[in-house]
């Protein structure tokens, strides 16, 4: 069981800007950070981001993954954003990371320099969807290689399904921060997720982050629903 605090990120996945600002603030008394994915920044833009996120803690989830220059450019382009949390997928390989982690060291200054998270292995892939790609390995084992290859580049930290928390902690200590999605409270349907657990399975296994979107969003009630799972949260 983990001694950490475990906190809760709402991601806000609308196109809609007064939607997302409906649900951060219903969200607000129990959600420690919210997430902007590619969906809202797609159809919003960036100064829609930055209304939506108004100075509070934002895990911006865009993804990156290009060549190293090309990555690079674009966290410069984002530093005006401020995240608290920015990701890439571990798949663009070392030399993208270590240009994201220096482009990020340039452009933020040092006591606001987002975490340079790495995504892993997408919690909508099971064994199959990996082999259809080429990728023999199971999800685990591809997520520690990958999660190795990040940290070892300059990743703070990794995007992983909570059923690799435990393995990770075991092959890469205390150190990497694990921000999970794949969440789904009790009951609650599994929608395209495939590799999922409980906000307090999630949470005793030694998540740093916990990323809850419909189950929350979708609820008759997102206050009462973010409130109920903030408190399966320990630590």
């Amino acid at each position: 069981m983990t001694a950490r605090r475990t906190r809760l990120i709402v991601a806000l996945d609308t196109k809609d800007t007064a939607q997302a600002i409906r649900w951060r603030d219903q969200t607000a008394p129990s959600a420690d950070a919210i997430k902007l994915g590619l969906e809202f920044t797609y159809a919003r833009g960036l100064d829609a981001v930055r209304q939506v996120a108004d100075g509070g803690t934002l895990f911006l989830d865009l993804k990156l993954h290009d060549i190293p220059n090309t990555v690079g450019s674009a966290i410069g382009s984002l530093a005006a954003l401020r995240p608290a949390m920015l990701t890439i997928h571990a798949l663009g390989g070392g030399a993208m990371i270590a240009a994201a982690r220096a482009a990020i060291d340039r452009a933020f200054p040092a006591g606001a320099r987002p975490l340079l998270l790495a995504v892993t292995v997408l919690t909508s892939m099971d064994q199959d969807a990996l082999h259809g790609i080429g990728i023999p390995d199971d999800p685990c084992a591809e997520v520690l290689r990958l999660g190795a290859l990040a940290t070892a580049a300059g990743a703070d930290g990794l995007v992983c399904s909570p059923l690799e928390i435990a393995p990770i902690r075991d092959r890469l200590g205390a150190a990497p921060v694990l921000v999970v999605p794949g969440i789904r409270p009790a009951g609650a349907a599994s929608g395209d997720q495939k590799r999922i657990m409980t906000p307090a399975e999630a949470s005793r296994a030694g998540a740093d982050w916990i990323v809850v979107g419909r189950p929350i969003t979708q609820a008759a009630d997102p206050a009462a629903a973010a409130a109920a799972v903030a408190a399966e949260l320990v630590g």
